[in-house]
């Protein structure tokens, strides 16, 4: 018994047939984030190619989406100077920022992140294979998380301000950021659980350097902006490129505090173990999945 395979144009749409809506052009994605600054990349890029076929010339070829940059270990380390200045030992403008003035920021970012959403929809569809719908999802989600971030502290802030009485001891327990925050996220939910590390570090007094999941690169590219004018200088710094290229630096130097990533524990192993001080108090990982 036979079996007949279709052609692959019976199969895979050509890209003019793709409805607009949901259409994307080649992106260029050569730009990066360090001390409140975008900045233009012109060195080597790594191409993206879509999980999602096209016909091209009778053939069906994954869709070329665009590129990223394969940074440095030099623009690694200016990520952690300019993260490190702007934390300042914890004297800096953004750790010593009250409460209500760093939720002022955050909501800031909201409405210039909102602004980007179909972009950043079509990207995460086309860049990690979802449907349309829970593409729309994951960007809402992660919207929904930022505001309730902001509640959740708000609600925290209020229960510091009040004296507790342990042990016969009459105490004020306030909560301080820790320093410079590492933030890695999976390739599954490359928006939403990149921003539920990334969110928390932030609003609460920590500079951030994160670099996004090697599938789920392009669709930060236009929140780039956003972050730069919604922070102050050094406070987000993003890199990208090969782990053991942009990763090993920040994680060798010594002057990361927190680790914050979600992927497999031996990743998060080697990662740890790459800090000449992996076991100090201040720093930790916020767990891997």
């Amino acid at each position: 018994m036979s079996t007949r395979v279709d052609s692959p144009a019976s199969v895979f749409p050509t890209l003019s047939a793709v409805p607009a809506q949901y259409r994307v052009e080649y992106y260029d994605a050569a730009r990066y984030l360090i001390d409140g600054q975008v900045h233009e990349w012109a060195g080597p890029c790594q191409e993206v190619l879509s999980p999602i076929c096209v016909i091209e010339s009778g053939e069906a070829k994954p869709y070329k989406l665009g590129h990223y940059p394969l940074l440095t270990e030099t623009e690694s380390r200016q990520a952690l100077d300019a993260a490190c200045r702007a934390y300042d030992r914890g004297c800096g403008a953004w750790p010593t920022m009250s409460v209500a003035e760093r939720i002022r920021h955050v909501r800031y970012f909201i409405p210039r992140m909102q602004a980007v959403r179909e972009e950043v929809v079509r990207l995460l569809m086309w860049e990690i294979g979802k449907t349309w719908p829970d593409a729309c999802k994951e960007f809402d989600r992660t919207v929904d998380y930022i505001r309730d971030t902001i509640e959740s502290l708000k609600e925290l802030d209020r229960t510091s301000s009040r004296f507790v009485v342990e042990e016969g001891f009459v105490a004020q327990v306030r909560r301080s950021p820790l320093g410079v925050v590492l933030c890695m996220g999976p390739f599954n939910y490359p928006l939403n659980e990149t921003f539920t590390t990334l969110i928390p570090a932030l609003i609460m007094g920590n500079t951030v350097i994160f670099k996004p999941p090697r599938y789920g690169v392009l669709l930060h590219a236009p929140l780039l902006q956003a972050f730069a004018e919604s922070f102050p200088p050094g406070v987000v710094n993003t890199v990208y490129g090969d782990g053991p290229t942009v990763v090993a630096p920040l994680t060798t130097s010594g002057r990361i505090d927190v680790l914050a990533f979600i992927g497999s524990a031996k990743v998060a192993s080697i990662l740890k173990h790459q800090h000449p001080r992996p076991t100090r108090p201040s720093t930790r990982s916020a767990g891997s999945t």
